[in-house]
């Protein structure tokens, strides 16, 4: 069954999401994943949380894919600059 992740990034080191982005697509598609909707100015229209400077929807074939992508240790530079970008919170749906 489709699964889905909801990334929230707030970027404060432009340079690092940079190169992020430049790996990210290989990454994702290792796994099967791949962003279904990103969105350079996600608004909140409900609470008080700030809204985040990048909010994406990735798609993976499951669960077991998605948890496969973000604890792959082939990925951790791949993670680790996007963890180097700002602050981030990845939810699998």
């Amino acid at each position: 069954m489709t699964a889905y992740a909801f990334v929230n990034l707030t970027i404060t080191n432009p340079d690092s999401f940079a190169a992020y982005r430049e790996k990210a697509g290989a990454a994702l598609k290792k796994h099967g994943g791949a962003p279904l909707e990103v969105s350079k100015q996600p608004e909140v229209i409900e609470g008080t949380a700030p809204a985040p400077s990048v909010a994406v929807i990735l798609t993976f074939p499951g669960r077991d894919a998605a948890k496969a992508w973000i604890n792959d240790p082939e990925l951790a530079e791949v993670h680790a600059l996007r963890e180097g970008s700002g602050s981030s919170t990845i939810t699998l749906l």
